[in-house]
């Protein structure tokens, strides 16, 4: 199936990211749409600052940066976004219900050979397919923060996917220059989170029991193993409390070896949640 329309559900963090991506890079019309308009004129502000980022740095042309933002269609009305699309991303915040509402409203909407992806970075794919009439057009598409930036994308099958919808997606991925992964089992974290999370864990309770300095954990893991920045500083990036629902996700999905250290449930108890809310590991009011 040829994609040539895509909706984007959610013009927050992600939200706007991906869709910058698939405006820009790969050429698609997009519909963001979101709740409220404070969303959707915060999304494309800073959809306007990346571009205006690439033009100075000499990536982009004005003449490009004005036809990417040409591309883009931001509207409030989810029958609007979603009923010529091919493929709809759903990028709502991380809540179980608040995604299967969503899945299955857009089920409503959506042509019958739309395909449905998440950007969830935790929930089951399988769960959301099935409240749609659809399921085997439903997959995971996990892209990771900035998506302007970065070049992953997890692809995601639920219990139902077909391999036509996997393909789909990964081409689209592809014409949007991502590099790809393809997860074969819906399993919650997939294949990265559930790797970072127990890191970042270990790196809280590093901390958290005296064992070492903050500085002195970023430092060890960014020169020993080579990661652009220490744990503790990425979970600042992340958000405490995002790290801390993924956590418990793992835990009651898969292990209970996963679960979440008690000095991170005290940092999401005291809003330390990192960039934010201003202050996590890091103070990030000064910068």
């Amino acid at each position: 199936m040829e994609v040539k329309r895509i909706a984007i559900l959610g013009a927050g963090l992600m939200g706007h990211g991906i869709t910058q991506v698939a405006a820009q890079i790969g050429k698609y019309e997009v519909y963001m749409r979101d709740v409220e308009q404070r969303f959707i004129d915060n999304g494309m502000n800073m959809i306007r600052a990346s571009l205006q980022k690439f033009v100075s740095k000499g990536q982009i042309t004005e003449q490009q940066m004005n036809e990417s933002l040409a591309r883009i269609h931001p509207t409030l009305d989810l029958k609007e976004a979603v009923q010529n699309a091919d493929l709809i991303i759903e990028a709502v915040p991380e809540n179980v219900e608040l995604k299967k509402a969503t899945f299955k409203e857009v089920d409503i909407y959506a042509p019958s050979h739309a395909i449905i992806a998440s950007n969830t970075s935790s929930i089951s794919i399988t769960e959301l397919a099935s409240t749609t009439k659809r399921p085997e057009k439903v997959c995971g598409m996990h892209f990771f923060n900035p998506p302007q930036l970065m070049k992953l994308v997890e692809v995601i099958k639920g219990a139902k996917t077909s391999e036509e919808t996997i393909q789909t997606v990964l081409e689209v991925a592809h014409k949007m220059e991502k590099e790809t992964v393809l997860v074969k089992k819906d399993c919650p974290g997939f294949i990265v989170n559930r790797i970072l999370i127990p890191a970042l864990n270990e790196a809280v309770a590093l901390y958290w029991e005296g064992i070492a300095d903050r500085d002195d954990i970023d430092k060890a893991i960014r020169l020993g193993l080579n990661w652009p920045m220490g744990p503790l500083m990425l979970l600042d990036y992340i958000g405490a409390d995002t790290t801390l629902f993924i956590a418990e996700v793992l835990e009651r999905e898969i292990d209970e070896k996963f679960h979440p250290h008690h000095g991170l449930k005290q940092m999401v108890k005291a809003q330390l949640l990192g960039r934010k809310t201003g202050k996590g590991f890091y103070d990030w009011t000064q910068k």
